[in-house]
């Protein structure tokens, strides 16, 4: 096996929208970049799991460089739309592939794709450690990595997990993970015909035409302590068992960026979807798709402009809300949201709500919260001293993590990391 061997001031592993900032942000101030990512492409949940539109928090965010400039790269190539002059990050999760590896590459940053890491050598340094080395493997060749920083923006914490890092209890709490998947040669202008006259509610259905194409939004839930204006339809369709009761529990259907006549949808729930459990989580993939095609045929038989209308797409990725998280130098806590407080180096600000998901009736928590900041020793491991997190990762109790989830902190988060380290490169 033929082995290189590279040295970095910062190896970021990887591409998700915390990574891909964080990479791009750290090669922009001069920095030796490499991303290390395990699929063939970059974007993690905002590409491979559809997850879009990227939800809104404050305007005023602290370390929005990135967004900023993705947003411009992607109106480049036709990938981004402003939704009724409030969200303007509806993108188009497939170009977002061509565009995060046109803004990598116009920085400086060496990428690896479909390269996984095999080994790490460690040494003593004060009362922790540092990562001292790391072996990654791709296809046939062994790389050995020496750099002064490490980032793990894989989300699951995977790589905090290979380092043997103490991880926060989460006592049992979880979030459903879903299953996203895209329905193309939709008539939109029937659709959207049809559900603005069943939902009045402009907050939760709106349609809207940008450029000539038609734009919408609409949803449902099963909980009772809500009014939805598609509920008619939906209870409908369980009288005549063209649904299961957990293929109500959540629908969302947004349009996407430069792909007329196509619908992304934010469902279904997985059930029992843990990502630590091999075989449970396999079942419930296999279910997910089931439903992905129980949907569609609903679709199809209770909504106008669907008789064309055929599934283009199936996420490659799992829509994960929550997962693993090491411990850091700070565990952010739900109260540090509630009451606002500040920070001598916050990495964020943001007023995204703590937005917990159940599979249970009226059990889901959208909990309204004024302008928050987040740490970055909320971002620095508490058992390597070299080491940063970033991303949904991030070291908080499970409560302030489903505020801070959120793309749009996460590339905060990659943003304010990267100009931590390189302060510390340049000291």
């Amino acid at each position: 096996m033929k082995t290189e061997v590279k040295n970095y001031d910062v190896v970021i592993i990887g591409g998700g929208p915390a990574g891909v900032s964080c990479a791009y942000t750290a090669a922009k101030s001069g920095l030796k970049t490499l991303l290390v990512e395990k699929n063939n492409y970059l974007g993690g949940q905002i590409t491979g799991a559809l997850v879009v539109p990227v939800m809104k928090s404050a305007s005023d965010n602290i370390n929005t460089d990135f967004y900023n400039d993705l947003v411009c790269y992607a109106k480049k190539y036709d990938a981004v739309i402003t939704y009724q002059d409030e969200n303007d990050g509806w993108f188009n999760p497939v170009l977002l592939k061509i565009v995060f590896e046109k803004m990598l590459t116009d920085v400086g940053v060496e990428i690896l794709l479909e390269t996984e890491f095999k080994n790490f050598n460690a040494k003593k340094a004060g009362n922790n450690k540092i990562v001292n080395t790391i072996e990654f493997y791709h296809k046939t060749l062994s790389i050995h990595i020496y750099s002064k920083y490490f980032v793990d923006a894989t989300g699951d914490a995977n790589f905090c997990e290979f380092l043997n890092c103490d991880f926060i209890d989460d006592k049992g709490k979880i979030q459903p993970s879903s299953l996203r998947f895209i329905v193309s040669n939709i008539n939109l202008e029937k659709f959207s015909n049809q559900i603005l006259k069943l939902d009045n509610d402009r907050n939760v259905t709106s349609v809207c035409k940008i450029k000539n194409d038609i734009h919408l939004s609409t949803a449902y839930t099963f909980d009772s302590n809500k009014k939805w204006g598609l509920a008619p339809v939906f209870e409908e369709a369980l009288k005549n068992n063209d649904l299961k009761p957990i293929d109500t529990a959540y629908f969302q259907v947004f349009t996407l960026a430069n792909m007329p006549h196509s619908l992304a949808f934010n469902c279904p729930r997985l059930i029992d979807y843990t990502n630590n459990n091999a075989f449970a989580d396999t079942e419930s993939l296999i279910e997910g798709r089931k439903a992905i095609f129980r949907i569609f045929a609903f679709m199809k038989k209770y909504f106008e402009g669907f008789d064309d209308a055929f599934i283009s797409q199936i996420a490659d990725m799992t829509g994960v809300r929550v997962s693993k998280r090491p411990k850091t130098k700070y565990i952010y806590k739900l109260d540090d949201i509630v009451s606002g407080k500040n920070f001598d180096n916050p990495v964020l600000a943001a007023d995204y709500p703590v937005d917990i998901h159940s599979n249970e009736k009226n059990s889901s928590i959208l909990h309204m919260v004024k302008k928050y900041y987040l740490p970055i020793e909320s971002l620095i491991s508490a058992d390597f001293d070299n080491l940063f997190v970033a991303g949904r990762n991030v070291g908080a109790e499970f409560e302030a993590q489903a505020a801070l989830r959120i793309q749009k902190s996460c590339m905060s988060m990659g943003v304010g990391v990267a100009k931590y380290i390189r302060n510390l490169v340049k000291a």
